[in-house]
Order: structure tokens, then C-alpha cells, then sequence
């Protein structure tokens, strides 16, 4: 009798995203060496990433290092680094170090960053939301811009502290939108002597007719009505010409504002530039219905990286953390049944036959956004909702998508002491923490008593 084949091959997975976890979880049995790369060694749920930046949750909430949520499998090593490039042809992975690792399939799921459209000077200016790294940085840019305007003498200087514009209106936008008005209306009143931090104007621009593209409008109609109710200012048809340290140019008008917040646009990982393959507009690779790349079945692409359209609907798979969660458990499982195959050859030597591959289809579970305290807007099927049942649903399905029960249970515990007492208990400034002020206070304000700050 035959028996396997002595050397198994080496599967590479380049992202410890959701779609890289999951294709290697699927490959968890194969006779594979699985090598999962990543420049982190956390997993991040992005979808919370903005209850990070507003102080509701803190990074390790919703961050778990990838080696613990993969250590029971056995087959696969990890590896902190960025690799710097592709070679389909030589079939490695390089380095910027020289080093190249060679691969015998490779799942290319290295995910998304932001897209400035051209104008990628205005990243300092107007930080995106994808990593623990932007997360952090706008709860600084936050809480900074509150502690600046409390001693700052000049009305029109605090009133440009005190004023924030998200760019781009999508779901990132709009919850980032609200949970800033929400800090400054609920949160955090009573913890400033000098401001009334409800006077804070939030301004959220897009460049579209409508908010949340991806949604019905009625619902897009639903959630702006409820941000204004909020008190967000919603501006559409609202493009950006100019960002600079004052404030943001919006076709001739200029707006001073000294925290500005994107969330316009996201291009895919700067790997897929170094594959040779057609790309789409964004970046991502234009994939085979089985997520290969044309001319490379041994190469697979998932999550934000992979453009593809669903067969049984025609409609573009969007980049949304269940999605990648699909392609990556598609991708792990059609290569372990490959695995399988090869590694038990028929009698006469030859590798047994390959199974083919079955298109991709992407089951859409419905899609969410949440707006703010009770409220949020939902398609599920044909079914169009929003408000309390709205947002108590997109509760409960983020909290089922965590990692594991410790983040279950954090998430969880803050989001019910935040429902009762209107807490942010993560209001940490990190980094850099010097204040910016014009002319600081030296005369009482009617929210406190006379107090003088020296000039710095």
C-alpha cells in the first residue's frame, strides 16, 4: 500500500485579519506547514476600533495576540514582519531585509489602508481608523482638542477646539460622528470648570447625496435624520479641496476646524502592486471566482484585498469583516482538500485527482451600522429596520464576532456600565500631550472659578 508523501508542502498566509485566521483555522488538520505572517501580533476587530478612539472600550478589548488564538494549532508558525514583496514566478514571499521564504500556496490576505484620492500629505492632518495605532491617536486628537479648550482665553480659537469634522460618510463616519457627539453631550460635561463641552459641533461630510451608500435609502435617509436630532451638522454633496492645520477647504468655503477625522476611502495593501496581476481602482486584485489569481491557482486572495462579484447575484462581495471571515474559511478549505489529495497517490505513484474548486459565494447575513445610544439602522434580507431593535441586534452580533470570551465579556460589562452612567472610563491620552492654545485663560468663566493659567 502507498502511503502519504514524506515532505508536506508549505502553505503561507500572509495577514492575521479575519480572513487570514480563518483560512488558517480551516487548514488546522491538513498535513500542511502553515506560516501565517503579519506586521502585528494581535488580531483587531475592526468594527470597534471606533469605540476605541471615543474612550468606550480600551485596545485590548478588542485585540488578542494571534499566537494565543492559534495556539492549539499545531501545524502553524508565526511570524512578526512585512514582507516587502510577491514573486509569482519564483513562487516566494521577500523581504525588505533580502530574506525570501518560498511557498508552495500562498493566501494573500494582507487587508486595506486608507486612500487619501491623491492627496496623501493630508495623512497627518486627517488620521484614518484601521489599526490600535489610529485608534489611540484620535482618542488623543479627542480628548486633547476638550482639554485645550478648556484654557484657551480666545472664543475663536476654542470654538475651532472645539469643533470636529469626519470626513466621509459611510459606516466608520457616521458612528464615529456620533460617539463624539455623544462624549461631548453625555460623557463629559460635568468634568470641565471653563466649557460646556455640549456646545461641541460635529460636521460629518460626504461627497455623496446620501449617507451610508451601501443602505437602502430609507434607511440612509433614517440615519442622518437621527445624527441631526443628535445634534451632528450633516453636509452632502460636501467634497474636501483642502485640508490644513486650521481648518479644511469645502469648495470655496473654509471651515476652522482643528480635528479632522477620515473615513472616505480605503486602497488595498501595497503587496498586490507587487504581483503583476490586474488590479481594480482601489488596489485589489480583480480574483478568480475561486479567489485564485489569473494564472496562479496556487495563489488566493481574501478579505480586503480581493475584488470579486458573488456568481448567484453578480453583486460586488463588499469589504466587510463577514465576508473576509467566508473568503478565508473558503480559501483554507479548498486548498486542505487539495492537500489531501496529494498527499495519498494512487497505487501506481501519481498524485491522487484534484478536486475542483466550486466558485465562491458569499452569503450576505445583513448589514449594520449603529448611530448611537439606542439607535442604529439594519438590512437583514428583505427586512429594513432601525432604532432600538437596530441597535441591540448589532450589539449582540459584535459581541458574538470577538475573538474570544474575555472580549466578550469586557465589551460586554463596558457597554452596560456605559447604557447606566454615560461612562467613557478609557479616556487615557497617550503620546504627546501638549495643548494647543493661543491665548490661555487668565479670567473666570461662568462654569467655574477665577483661575489663571501661566502662559507656556
Amino acid at each position: 500500500m502507498t502511503g502519504p508523501r514524506p515532505d508536506p508542502p508549505r502553505v503561507i498566509i500572509i495577514g492575521g485579519g479575519f480572513a487570514g485566521l480563518a483560512a488558517a483555522k480551516a487548514l488546522r488538520k491538513s498535513r500542511a506547514r502553515i506560516l501565517l505572517i503579519d506586521r502585528r501580533n494581535h488580531h483587531v476587530f475592526q468594527p470597534l476600533l471606533y469605540q476605541v478612539a471615543t474612550a468606550a472600550l480600551s485596545p485590548a478589548d478588542i485585540a488578542t495576540s494571534i499566537r494565543r488564538i492559534l495556539r492549539r494549532s499545531t501545524n502553524t508558525s508565526i511570524v512578526l514582519a512585512e514582507p516587502s514583496g510577491i514573486d509569482l514566478a519564483a513562487r516566494q514571499v521577500r523581504f525588505p531585509d533580502g530574506i525570501a521564504i518560498s511557498y508552495d500556496y500562498l493566501i494573500l490576505a494582507a487587508g486595506a489602508t486608507h486612500s487619501y484620492f491623491g492627496h496623501d500629505n493630508w495623512a497627518t492632518l486627517a488620521p484614518g481608523l484601521k489599526t490600535i495605532e489610529d485608534a489611540t491617536e484620535l482618542r488623543r486628537r479627542i480628548l486633547l482638542a476638550f482639554e485645550s479648550a478648556e484654557y484657551e482665553g480666545s472664543d475663536t480659537a476654542r470654538r475651532a477646539a472645539l469643533t470636529f469634522a469626519i470626513i466621509g460618510g459611510g459606516p466608520t463616519g457616521v458612528e464615529l460622528a456620533g460617539a463624539i457627539k455623544e462624549i461631548a453631550a453625555q460623557s463629559i460635561p460635568r468634568d470641565f470648570r471653563f466649557i460646556d463641552t455640549t456646545t461641541t459641533r460635529v460636521v460629518l461630510l460626504e461627497g455623496a447625496d446620501r449617507l451610508l451608500t451601501a443602505f437602502p435609502s430609507n434607511l440612509s435617509d433614517r440615519a442622518k435624520h437621527d445624527l441631526e436630532r443628535m445634534g451632528v451638522e450633516v453636509r452632502l454633496n460636501a467634497r474636501v479641496t483642502d485640508i490644513s492645520p486650521d481648518g479644511i477647504r469645502i469648495g470655496d468655503e473654509f471651515l476652522s476646524v482643528r480635528n479632522v477625522f477620515w473615513a472616505a476611502g480605503v486602497q488595498a495593501s501595497q503587496l498586490t502592486r507587487t504581483l503583476g496581476v490586474p488590479l481594480d481602482p482601489s488596489g485589489r486584485v480583480l480574483a478568480n471566482h475561486d479567489l485564485s489569481i489569473p494564472g496562479h491557482p496556487e495563489v488566493l486572495v481574501a478579505g480586503d484585498i480581493a475584488a470579486i462579484r458573488s456568481p448567484d447575484t453578480n453583486q460586488p462581495v463588499p469589504g466587510v469583516a463577514p465576508a473576509a471571515i467566508q473568503m478565508g474559511r473558503y480559501a483554507g478549505r479548498a486548498l486542505a482538500r487539495e492537500l489531501a489529495a496529494l498527499a495519498w497517490p494512487t497505487p501506481d505513484g501519481k498524485p491522487g485527482p484534484i478536486p475542483r474548486r466550486e466558485p465562491f459565494i458569499y452569503n450576505d447575513k445583513g448589514t449594520m451600522a449603529t448611530i448611537g445610544r439606542a439607535k442604529a439602522v439594519a438590512v437583514i434580507g428583505q427586512l429594513h429596520f432601525g432604532g432600538f431593535l437596530a441597535w441591540l441586534l448589532w450589539g449582540c452580533i459584535h459581541i458574538a464576532f470577538l475573538i474570544t470570551f474575555r472580549n466578550r465579556f469586557l465589551v460586554m460589562f463596558s457597554w452596560i456600565l456605559n447604557w447606566f452612567f454615560f461612562s467613557r472610563d478609557a479616556r487615557l491620552i497617550t503620546g504627546p500631550a501638549q495643548l494647543r492654545i493661543e491665548r490661555p485663560l487668565d479670567q473666570p468663566r461662568d462654569r467655574g472659578e477665577p483661575m489663571s493659567v501661566p502662559h507656556a
